[in-house]
């Protein structure tokens, strides 16, 4: 009786971490289809035109998306943590943001640029050190 209880725990376990697995892959899958979506602007490195450029990468307390000068104020941050879950969405307010990260853990996080309708316009990564 014991021993059917472990074997069932041991795979819903199971499931549950593949389960994770999968969504990671899916959202690298996402995040890296964005690139193709890149619209052009003022910023550009390695033959990728970018419209958001961010620094301090890596940050510690906050961190600053600053955008080309073709920015759209109907466009959203949205950040996620490295295994897929929304951290944040954030209004894009002004042509330069701060973003504080005091709530934020050590880690690597995903940011997405997106436009009123949901589609991805840019997609990167910064890291946090605390």
């Amino acid at each position: 009786m014991f021993f059917g209880k472990v074997v069932i725990l041991i795979i819903i376990n199971t499931f549950v971490l593949l389960k994770r697995i999968f969504y990671i892959l899916l959202f690298i899958g996402f995040s890296f289809s964005g690139f193709s979506q890149t619209k052009s602007s003022s910023f550009a490195t390695n033959d990728v035109t970018k419209s958001v450029k961010l620094y301090p990468n890596p940050a510690v307390s906050f961190i600053n998306f600053e955008f080309s000068k073709k920015y759209d104020p109907s466009y959203t941050i949205v950040i996620f943590s490295f295994i897929g879950k929304k951290v944040e969405e954030i209004k894009v307010s002004d042509q330069k943001m701060t973003i504080s990260l005091n709530n934020y853990y050590r880690g690597v996080y995903i940011f997405q640029l997106r436009d009123s309708m949901g589609n991805i316009i840019e997609s990167g990564k910064f890291q946090v050190v605390k």
